[in-house]
């Protein structure tokens, strides 16, 4: 049966399944901002788990590192965010709401047309031409596009009434660039090495996000690879294909991927190219991969005085690193699995199914066990307490069995283990399959092995 998803049907499904609840709901909620619930943080780890492994894991030549947040406001003068960090917002003079511009026109086209290398005249002519209205209202009355920073800004007391403003750092990746040095002494490493780490950003962005698509706050998964100039390209190319496998890996299909080049590079890129996902809202950015030249650490080294060279231990060159950068949201890609999986099956006896196929390595409870009545609890809980040693479980007594499968089916749990009067007897379990739906017979001290196999990444 054909995928029949909306935005509006996974927002529902994400709500009543415990994946994604609004942010400060009890007080009418707060734009674009989102909490995960017990269903929808398993998920997302598991996400996080699978990246770390794949790029830092598994890659010798990779580090993670955990920067701070809040970093010297110097930092964001160096990268640029202070003087020309900007989003092209308008307002619309009718209800006054603001929206970016270049969402507005993205929106519109179904993410065929890319506003990217579009300038503010462009754009406000594309939006007039279009009659492109207002997506609160329906109203087109639209000031001229004017750029609006959006670093969140707080301040630190200093002395007395004194305060310097910091910022909510609104990318990860400076992180990475002012420890290149302390990372390449302590680890002995030699270039060519990344740098990686996952952790929280923010942006004051105004525009409605399209539930986790884009919001204030979020969860960046990202490596810089530190490189020489003539082996930049080849990391590049390297990365972007090491990107697109990654993705595929996690379930999402060669149908709904597609590569972007930018048709506008930042005066000091020498590439930059996105993998687009055809989201219900259209195609639009998964991830990143940039060529920054030695933009990042020549700024760097200007504004805090550190020579941030790399002095080749075999050739006696010293030079300032090339950057490839890798990014990738961890809330965005958990949207794009969540669409991928989605799927409404018709059943033989005319029923429909709501299924989540995640590939069961990241799959948010990997078995649930079902006593099939509850006289069986005892039994039941025994055998829940020796799988939660080994992976991540859901217990659920309550209902006919059928709707506790169906309720395991709208998570994504790939098996379901049932316990009935013949486990008694012959310590056997029923094990069903959420994909095919078909039963088959286990002993219980089978179980961790049948299942660690079927859930290997």
């Amino acid at each position: 049966m054909e995928k029949k998803l909306t935005m509006d049907k996974l927002v529902n499904l994400c709500k009543n399944r415990g994946f994604v609840f609004q942010g400060s709901e009890i007080y009418g909620g707060f734009a674009n901002t989102w909490d995960f619930g017990p269903v929808g943080v398993e998920l997302k780890n598991n996400i996080k788990r699978a990246w770390w492994k794949k790029f830092v894991q598994e890659d010798p030549s990779t580090y993670g590192v955990d920067a701070a947040i809040l970093m010297n406001p110097k930092v964001w003068e160096a990268s640029g965010h202070v003087q020309s960090f900007g989003d092209p917002k308008m307002d619309c003079k009718n209800c006054k709401t603001r929206h970016r511009a270049d969402t507005i026109i993205e929106n519109f086209s179904k993410g065929a047309i890319s506003a990217e290398g579009m300038s503010d005249e462009e754009m406000e002519k594309y939006i007039e031409e279009h009659d492109i209205k207002c997506p609160n209202c329906g109203k087109r009355d639209w000031t001229p596009i004017r750029k609006f920073n959006p670093m969140f800004t707080t301040s630190r007391n200093m002395v007395g009434d004194e305060k310097d403003v910091v910022y909510l750092r609104p990318e990860t990746c400076q992180g990475e660039y002012v420890n290149f040095l302390n990372v390449q002494r302590t680890m002995r490493a030699k270039v060519p090495f990344a740098i990686a780490q996952i952790g929280k950003s923010f942006r004051n962005e105004i525009t409605p996000g399209n539930f986790l698509f884009r919001t204030v706050e979020f969860e960046q998964m990202e490596l810089q690879m530190f490189c020489h100039e003539k082996d930049s390209m080849n990391f590049y190319n390297s990365y972007k294909e090491r990107a697109l496998k990654f993705v595929e890996s996690l379930g999402l299909s060669e149908e709904n991927l597609r590569f972007h080049d930018h048709d506008k590079l930042a005066h000091y890129a020498k590439a930059a190219c996105d993998i687009q996902y055809n989201f219900p809202i259209g195609w639009q950015e998964l991830n990143g991969v940039h060529h920054r030249g030695t933009w990042d650490l020549s700024r760097h080294g200007e504004y805090s005085g550190k020579n941030m060279d790399y002095l080749d231990p075999f050739t006696n060159e010293r030079y300032t690193p090339n950057v490839i950068e890798y990014s990738i949201g961890a809330d965005r890609l958990m949207l794009a699995i969540m669409c991928e999986a989605y799927e409404e099956e018709e059943l033989e006896n005319g029923e429909t199914r709501i299924v989540m196929h995640f590939l069961p390595a990241i799959a948010p409870y990997k078995v649930a066990v079902l006593p099939l009545q509850k006289n069986l609890g005892e039994k039941a809980r025994e055998v829940y307490g020796a799988l939660s040693k080994e992976f991540m479980c859901d217990y659920d007594e309550a209902g006919s069995i059928g709707k506790r499968y169906r309720r395991q089916d709208e998570i994504g749990t790939p098996f379901c283990v049932t316990i009935d009067f013949d486990t008694l007897e012959d310590n056997s379990v029923t094990v069903r399959d959420r994909d095919t739906m078909k039963q088959i017979r286990l002993k219980i001290e089978e179980l961790p092995a049948y299942i660690q196999k079927a859930i290997k990444f």
